[in-house]
């Protein structure tokens, strides 16, 4: 094969597996190299990653598992994720040279993708590419899933969403006001509690940081109790919530953020209400309702078009940026959707 199509390659590599709080240090950056040609013969296709994607549930992939739904990270290989493509090359029938992707890729800049049947094409329409990593992509279809099929909603009905202005979370808000719910939401600065007030239409929110007594604080927004929770915390959180719960209420648990770096999770006491008050409670993981995706793109693209919903990103710029915006995300730095920019097109 001429050199010529041998280019280096900027990588993010995992150093090893952690415990308690991920550091920058956790991962490291190397170049090496790729052949931008798909093997001889291969179904793969050699992709140009464009944007790449920081989500909470790739702490628990940074700590040494056998039982989850998604594999550990491996020691001294590169981080992957969800990211926004450009394909170079294509052995595969249904991806061409050009076609824009998203879809689970490498942390560098080239990825030789062997099994591309999982990616989906980008169709041309006019929102922003990194969309695709968010509203339009699995935290899209996170926040639909777990709002309508797990949850029920109704008109009226009243729902809190904790880590209310991170990816997911800002979605659903504004998917309950669509119905007519009144929502609440919960995040961890005075910024992102305007934002979720003033941008993305909750009724109320409040900054739990600065709440003595979580279970008196939801009382004081939920009177009446809640209706519906979107779990993105858990913890001493969920255990105020189920303390506020009205009867047959629903619990979409979608994420524990509060528990992924701790080496012995906290417990829940309250549990006893989910008999007292017939609460369903079912977790769920993205990768299951995959199958909606057409359903969400139908719903939400004429909605984004008209501004009807809105969606806030936090773009980091650069690969070199990846680990540092990842490790943001358990402290709170980022202001909505957490984005890493590693090429324009």
């Amino acid at each position: 094969m001429a050199d010529a199509e041998e280019v280096s390659n900027k990588q993010v590599i995992f150093r090893d597996y952690v415990s308690g709080f991920p550091k920058e240090s956790d991962m490291y950056m190397t170049t090496s190299t790729i052949s931008l040609k798909v093997p001889e013969g291969s179904k793969a296709v050699v992709v140009k990653n464009l944007y790449l994607s920081c989500d909470p549930y790739m702490r628990p992939r940074m700590s040494y598992t056998t039982d989850s739904y998604i594999p550990s990270f491996k020691p001294g290989s590169v981080i992957s994720g969800y990211g926004v493509a450009k394909v170079l090359d294509s052995g595969h029938p249904n991806f061409s040279k050009g076609d824009l992707v998203w879809g689970f890729t490498g942390w560098e800049e080239y990825t030789l993708i062997t099994a591309p049947e999982s990616l989906f094409k980008i169709p041309n329409n006019d929102v922003p590419l990194s969309y695709y990593i968010g509203i339009l992509g699995m935290p899209g279809i996170t926040a639909y899933a777990g709002f309508y099929e797990i949850c029920s909603p109704k008109k009226g009905e009243y729902v809190y969403v904790s880590a209310a202005s991170g990816a997911v979370g800002q979605l659903v808000g504004q998917f309950a006001k669509l119905i007519g719910c009144h929502v609440v939401g919960s995040a961890g600065s005075k910024e992102k509690v305007d934002l979720l007030k003033n941008k993305f239409g909750f009724d109320e929110a409040f900054n739990y940081k600065e709440e003595q007594d979580l279970v008196a604080c939801l009382k004081r927004y939920f009177p009446e109790g809640i209706d519906i929770y979107f779990e993105n915390v858990g913890g001493p959180m969920l255990d105020a919530v189920l303390a506020n719960m009205r009867v047959q209420g629903r619990i979409a648990a979608c994420g524990m953020i509060s528990q992924y770096n701790l080496d012995k999770p906290v417990g829940v006491y309250n549990l006893m209400n989910i008999i007292k008050k017939q609460i369903k409670m079912q977790g769920f993981v993205a990768g299951s309702y995959f199958h909606l995706y057409p359903k969400l793109l139908e719903m939400i693209l004429p909605h984004v078009k008209e501004g009807k919903v809105v969606y806030v990103e936090d773009i980091a710029e650069g690969l070199e940026s990846a680990p540092q915006a990842l490790i943001g995300l358990f402290s709170g730095r980022n202001v909505g959707k957490q984005v890493v920019l590693v090429a324009r097109e």
